[in-house]
């Protein structure tokens, strides 16, 4: 019953009720990548392309799509990493959760929001009064 109203009533807990009966009507599952996300490819685009689409595995966080899946998503590749034998490159990263507006969001040293005392002002800058 949970379930069902969260997909009633919410869009970034996985897939609504609409986007579950168009996937069931249009979509083609193209694979699955190692969180869990599906992939589906549908319909065409007023540009003559697929749809192509993700359902989210738990919460909906668009980060959480891999390199390979994300070169497909956007039209840079028209193979998807389940067909090819995909590597990533060095220099592409894991994914990781986006911590903005969490306790272990990053905080650079001088942020108000950063534990700990402020650095003391070294007087590398004037401040401004008015009328001087």
């Amino acid at each position: 019953m949970k379930q069902l109203l969260l997909q009633i009533f919410t869009w970034w807990n996985g897939q609504t009720m609409g986007t579950r009966f168009f996937t069931w009507r249009h979509g083609k599952r193209v694979g699955e990548d190692e969180m869990g996300n599906v992939y589906y490819e549908g319909t065409t685009t007023s540009f003559g392309l697929p749809r192509r689409w993700v359902v989210y595995k738990g919460y909906a966080e668009a980060s959480a799509i891999p390199p390979g899946w994300h070169g497909w998503m956007h039209y840079r590749t028209d193979t998807p990493p389940t067909k090819e034998t995909y590597v990533p490159r060095a220099w592409e990263k894991p994914h990781h959760a986006n911590l903005t507006g969490t306790a272990a969001a990053y905080r650079p040293q001088g942020s108000i929001a950063a534990k700990g005392q402020r650095p003391a002002v070294t007087g590398d800058y004037d401040a401004w009064t008015p009328g001087a």
